[in-house]
């Protein structure tokens, strides 16, 4: 499971629900022949969106993990807290 946080699940799924209206809208400008402006406008859009809820599914896994905080068990698919870190700077 990706998170056992439903609220955070919401957030995530929320978040790439808009991403994905906002790629559409990306195609869409493009297969109309939409100005640069517009264009980049949306990508910036969707890049932001898609980042956040990376952000987002790395800090809940990140909560987790300090419900266990001496390290004993790691994330349900199998993350330690040194992979969550390597996860969490290649969104940054």
């Amino acid at each position: 499971m990706l998170t056992q946080d439903a609220e955070a699940q919401r957030r995530i799924l929320n978040r790439l629900r808009r991403a994905r209206g906002q790629l559409d809208a990306v195609i869409a400008a493009v297969e109309e022949g939409g100005s640069c402006r517009a264009v980049v406008t949306q990508l910036a859009a969707v890049s932001t969106a898609l980042d956040r809820a990376g952000f987002t599914v790395v800090s809940a896994a990140m909560k987790e993990c300090l419900a266990d905080p001496d390290g004993v068990a790691e994330s349900e698919d199998g993350l330690t807290t040194q992979e969550l870190e390597k996860l969490f700077l290649s969104l940054a």
